[in-house]
Formats: structure tokens, C-alpha cells, sequence
């Protein structure tokens, strides 16, 4: 199997989220998958084949975590499209037949790619005992984000709040079925961001995800809402850091961002 590392969601190495790609004829078993993703270490590892001509989507996607697989991820899709055009295995926009649905990744003239995923449903619930102790900080408002997602997104005080979190991971692991998303606006939206987010997934294995396509889903009708625009950049503030533009078109959310291939090897086992 060729494998590749591909930092997503940034224009440089070493920053962004990394992912595994695996571009495959079809797909072994999930135990060698899982295996697979463990040895990569890495918070999502994509694999995908090519389908038959004339159906839905041109290729199958899976995400796994180092300990279970997910039924959405933004990076990782991002990471196999940009494999995907930066090898020539795929032109121009590529349907992936996914557990979340088709998703269709379409490359920019300007290098970025765009994802079409869909917009996370939010309800606001009571904000649980024990959330403000785990998180470090109490949250002014709390949301469920759906299934897809399976976060409670919070917003704090301020982005200095957010920014400063040292969380008790394994307490946060009680309160959903993937872990927390805290979010506060910018405090200053001239340096090209209008929220800021860090990500925390203690229930598959992530402690502190580096950028998370998927939680934008939920962040982006979250903040369209309150700050009036269907378009606008979240920085995810974590030690690599990243920027993903949204676009809110009703029960679709536009992701941009992009991506840099970083390793690229065999995989011998």
C-alpha cells in the first residue's frame, strides 16, 4: 500500500491537521484498517478506492481514528482529494461515498479545495454538571451537534478563554459520543478570523484535535447566526493551528482550506 501524510487545513508543513491517505483497490477488512490507522497515529487515517463508472460517486471513504472509525471527517477528506489531484488519480471535483452521505470536494485555481458536507443540526441543551469543572472554564451556552458530528459545542467567555484551556480530557469523555467543542468569537477580526475553536475528543482516542473540518459544520451555523454573514474563517487555536473558510448554504456547509503532502512512502506489513 503507498501511504501518504498530508497536512490539511494550511499552506505550509508542520501546521494544520496531519492525515494518513491510503489509496486502495478496494477495502481489506475493518480490523487491518484499524490496524493500519493505529500504526499512523494520527487523528483520522482516510482509505479509498475508485467505483464503477456512471454511480453516485467516483470513490469510496473511510476515516479511522487510532481507536475506532468515524462517520465524518473534513481533514482527512480534504487530505485525500488534494492526493487525489496532486497525483493525477482524480480531475477536477471528486464524489466520496461516505458514511455521512456523498460528499463532493471540488479543487480552486487558487490551490484550495472546497468540501460540501452537510450542516450539523444544533439544539441547545442545559449546559451539564461537571462540563464547566472538565472544560477549565464555564460555558455561556451549550448545543448538540447531531449525529454526524456527536459534539456538545460551547461557547466561552472570549477567545482568551479558549485559547487558554488546560481540560481534564478523561472528565470530558462523559458529556458526548466524540468529545467538546469550545468556541468564543474574535476578539480581534482584523488579523482574517471571526471565531476561534479548539476541539477535544477524548471518546476516539484525540485528546486535542489539531483542526477539525467536521466541528465546522456546527461552528458555521453557529456563528453565522450571531455575527450575520454566511461567510467566514475559523481559526481552530491549537498548538498547529489552522484556518478553514465556511460558507453556510442552508443544510450544506462549504469548507475551503488547504493541504501539503508532507511523507509519502510504502507501507511493507
Amino acid at each position: 500500500m503507498r501511504i501518504r501524510i498530508v497536512d490539511a487545513f494550511t499552506d505550509r508543513p508542520f501546521a494544520g491537521n496531519p492525515a494518513g491517505v491510503l489509496l486502495l483497490d478496494a477495502f481489506p477488512d475493518d480490523d487491518r484498517l484499524q490496524k493500519v490507522a493505529m500504526e499512523v497515529n494520527h487523528a483520522e487515517t482516510a482509505f479509498a478506492h475508485r467505483l464503477p463508472e456512471d454511480g453516485e460517486a467516483d470513490w469510496a471513504l473511510r476515516w479511522f481514528t487510532p481507536v475506532a472509525e468515524v462517520a465524518m471527517c473534513g481533514h482527512a477528506t480534504l487530505a485525500t482529494a488534494h492526493v487525489l489531484a496532486t497525483t493525477g488519480a482524480h480531475r477536477g471535483p471528486v464524489r466520496f461515498a461516505t458514511r455521512s452521505g456523498v460528499l463532493i470536494a471540488t479543487p480552486r485555481e487558487d490551490g484550495s479545495i472546497t468540501l460540501d458536507f452537510p450542516t450539523a443540526p444544533l439544539t441547545e441543551v442545559g449546559v451539564p454538571d461537571g462540563v464547566a469543572e472538565a472544560l477549565g472554564a464555564a460555558p455561556r451556552t451549550a448545543f448538540d451537534t447531531g449525529p454526524n458530528v456527536g459534539d456538545l459545542l460551547v461557547e466561552l467567555a472570549d477567545e482568551k478563554t479558549v485559547r487558554g484551556l488546560t481540560p481534564d480530557h478523561k472528565a470530558l469523555a462523559a458529556y458526548s459520543s466524540r468529545g467538546i467543542i469550545a468556541t468564543a468569537c474574535a476578539e480581534d477580526p482584523s488579523r482574517g478570523y471571526d471565531f476561534v475553536s479548539r476541539c477535544f475528543f477524548p471518546n476516539v482516542g484525540i485528546d486535542e484535535d489539531p483542526v477539525t473540518g467536521s466541528a465546522h459544520t456546527a461552528l458555521a451555523p453557529y456563528w453565522s447566526a450571531r455575527l450575520g454573514s454566511a461567510e467566514l474563517t475559523g481559526l481552530q487555536a491549537s498548538p498547529r493551528s489552522g484556518r478553514v473558510r465556511t460558507e453556510l448554504r442552508d443544510d450544506r456547509t462549504l469548507l475551503s482550506g488547504r493541504a501539503v503532502t508532507v511523507i509519502e512512502g510504502d507501507l511493507l506489513a
